[in-house]
Order: structure tokens, then C-alpha cells, then sequence
């Protein structure tokens, strides 16, 4: 996209930039024919749900990809992040961080549970775990750190934390399906670990996501607590609900599984791509990925530092829209500042000073394997061009 082409910006009244809508989180769809295949093997069984063999499959092969013991799949991750709270014995306040989707807090606050929000560090955008001493009181039974983008949180210091005053840890791994820790596998750190395979993850079960830990006696909690509280055919032994995953699901899970390392190849292809696109931008910060790690790539996260870049995140937000690049603000604007917490916790901001200047900072660019090399190129020409007449185009904007 040159410079002469740019001028025509929808912001201004010309045609948009991008004639078909580029959208954050399109679905990554792996072979089809080896998923019509087992969707003809699932009628042909008349075994649509109820722990199928494609579940059962599923939860194998995740659980030696990852080296965990126990991999328990579900309905969704929210459903899943609820079992195991419930399983964990979790009651009175956990502590969690704002900056996550809504689905963590929620998934304790459903129950009853208070959420009790920590700020974050602000290079890491994960909890930070020195600001959670001061807020554990004598109701506080877990920690349930969030590992944003895939990266992940300071696991061995909130694993102290947590020994020293006999806590629970809970991990919410919802971007962290194939991400590594020194090496090792997210999924096997904490009292369990909670994974999204929601469609707008790079690896999907169109909805769904499971539950991996190392403890047999959780597991098996689990287990029976997704099925009722079934413990046989007739013997409910434990209060429960529905948390299966259906046998349609797990088929799309196995297939995407195949695919699983062409999907990560994309994403880190698009990532380098992003980072030679916008290197040098002044306001302009692409979050980085440990390369000594493994990582998904799934999110292309920038910071917009608004004196620097000459104009705000909310108005790149904006221009880009207009031109049909369907970005998104994450997490904007936390979890505090959201219904029923914001009516709750009105004050919550005075203590989460980063998290509340992250949330106004933070924008995702399209990515993923409906995302090719040219349309990066021409989306961060755009932007480049953007921040280039930023004077100009604040003006027009009357800001």
C-alpha cells in the first residue's frame, strides 16, 4: 500500500483500505477431509457425547503432548475453570489478575467466590506476584494467576507464594495451549491448569477446553464432576454439572491437533512479519516472544504510547476499523471496570495503577492462518502512514 493509495483512508471519506474485512481471531481450520472423516465414523457409532472415543483420544494425545498425567476435556474453558475451582475446595476470595478475559473472574464469582484483583507488571502483563502478599487475608484460599498472550506468569514465585500460605494455584492457560516455561509444557504447573480451545484460539474444537493437572485424586474429582456428579451408572457420589465435550468437538480437537504445528509455523511466520513491518515505529510496541521458548505466536499485541505515537490507541482503534481491519482492544477495560465488580470494588483502580494504564494502551492485529504476508505488509504500511500524518489526522478527528 503506498503512499498515494493510503490517501483514499475511509477515516477521511474515501473507500476503505481493505475491501474484505481482516478480523483478530478468524479460525484456523486444519484438514477437512480428515474431520468430515471421523464426523462419518462418530454416525456411524451413534456415539455423539458422553465421554466418546474421540474424547477419550483427544484427552490422551494432550495429555503426552504436554507430559501431564491427566487431561480432562470440556464443554468450555469457563465450564472448566468452574470444575475446578469447585474441585479445588476454592471459597471465600481468590486473588487473580484484572487484566484477563471476563471469563476468569467470573468463573468465581458464579460460585460465590470473590474475586480479589492484583495488578500486574508492566513489562510482563501478568499478575504480579509482589503485590499479592498484601492482599491475602484469613478468607483468601487460591491464587489463580492468568497467563497472557502465552507467556508465562512468574509460576515459581507464585508456587511460594502460594506453599507459604497454604493456597491453592490455579493457572487460567487459556493462551497458553503448546506454550513452554523453562522448557516444560504449560499444564503441569499448579494444583491444575485450565486451556480455551474456543474457536479464536489457534487451536480449536470449534468450542471447548480442558482441564490438566498431575494430581489423581483432582482428576478424578473432576472427572465426576463434569458428568453430574456421576460416579457409575447409578451412583451419584458428589454435587456436579455438565461439562462434557461432545464427540464433534473432540473430532475437530484430533484434527486441529494434526495441524497443530502448521498453525504454529503461520503465526510465527505473521509475528516476524508484524516485527520487520513496524520496527523503528516511535509510540509503537510489539510485545515479544521468548524465541528460547516454545510459543503459539497467537496473539500480535501492540502498546500504544500515545506522546510518543502522536495519537492514541482508541483512535488507531478507530482509523483501523474504518479501513476494515477488525482490531481489538484487549482487555479493555479490565475486569474491575465491569459489571458486577465495578459496582462491587468502585475504588479497585487506586490499587491497579498499571492494569489501568495497560488497558488503555493495548491493541490486537489480525493474524492467524486467514492472515497472509501481503495483507501484514499492507497493514503495517498503513499504520505506518497513520502515524506518519498523526497531526493531520487528529485534527480531522477534532481530538
Amino acid at each position: 500500500m503506498d503512499k498515494t493509495s493510503t490517501k483514499e483512508l475511509a477515516f477521511f471519506g474515501g473507500p476503505p483500505a481493505f475491501g474484505e474485512l481482516l478480523h483478530v481471531g478468524r479460525p484456523n481450520i486444519g484438514d477437512r477431509g480428515r474431520f468430515i472423516a471421523r464426523i462419518n465414523d462418530m454416525f456411524d457409532r451413534r456415539w455423539l457425547s458422553n465421554d466418546g472415543p474421540f474424547a477419550q483420544e483427544l484427552e490422551q494425545k494432550i495429555a503426552m503432548l504436554l507430559g501431564v498425567k491427566h487431561c480432562l476435556v470440556m464443554c468450555n474453558a469457563t465450564v472448566a475453570l468452574e470444575i475446578t475451582a469447585r474441585a479445588l475446595g476454592l471459597q471465600g476470595e481468590v486473588i487473580l489478575p484484572s487484566f484477563t478475559f471476563i471469563a476468569s473472574p467470573h468463573s468465581l464469582q458464579w460460585q460465590g467466590i470473590t474475586p480479589v484483583f492484583c495488578d500486574i507488571d508492566p513489562l510482563t502483563h501478568n499478575i504480579d506476584p509482589a503485590r499479592i502478599e498484601n492482599l491475602i487475608t484469613p478468607r483468601t484460599t487460591g491464587i489463580l494467576g492468568v497467563h497472557v498472550w502465552g507467556r508465562a506468569c512468574e509460576i515459581e514465585n507464585l508456587s511460594a507464594l502460594a506453599q507459604k500460605h497454604h493456597l491453592k494455584l490455579m493457572f487460567d492457560a487459556a493462551h497458553a495451549f503448546g506454550c513452554t516455561h523453562h522448557g516444560q509444557r504449560m499444564g503441569r504447573f499448579g494444583d491444575a491448569e485450565v486451556f480455551s480451545f474456543h474457536a479464536t484460539k489457534f487451536f480449536n474444537t470449534f468450542e471447548g477446553g480442558a482441564v490438566t493437572t498431575n494430581d489423581d485424586a483432582l482428576a478424578e474429582k473432576i472427572r465426576g464432576m463434569r458428568n453430574f456428579g456421576f460416579a457409575g451408572l447409578d451412583n451419584v457420589t458428589s454435587i456436579g454439572t455438565n461439562g462434557k465435550m461432545s464427540e464433534a468437538s473432540a473430532a475437530m480437537g484430533l484434527s486441529s491437533l494434526e495441524s497443530m504445528d502448521e498453525f504454529i509455523e503461520t503465526n510465527h511466520h505473521n509475528y516476524l512479519a508484524y516485527s520487520k513491518g513496524l520496527a523503528g515505529l516511535s509510540g509503537i510496541r510489539l510485545i515479544n516472544y521468548d524465541e528460547k521458548e516454545k510459543n503459539n505466536y497467537q496473539y500480535i499485541v501492540l502498546e500504544v504510547e500515545e506522546k510518543d505515537a502522536g495519537l492514541g490507541r482508541d483512535l488507531l482503534v478507530k482509523i483501523l476499523h474504518a479501513e476494515n481491519i477488525l482490531v481489538r482492544r484487549y482487555f479493555y477495560p479490565g475486569c474491575h471496570q465491569m459489571e458486577p465488580y465495578r459496582s462491587y470494588f468502585p475504588n479497585a483502580g487506586l490499587v491497579l495503577p498499571e492494569t489501568e494504564k495497560l488497558t488503555l494502551k493495548v491493541l490486537q492485529l489480525p493474524t492467524g492462518t486467514a492472515v497472509g504476508e501481503k495483507e501484514i505488509v499492507d497493514i503495517c504500511q498503513l499504520i505506518r502512514y497513520i502515524l506518519a500524518n498523526a497531526a493531520e489526522i487528529r485534527d480531522q478527528a477534532g481530538q
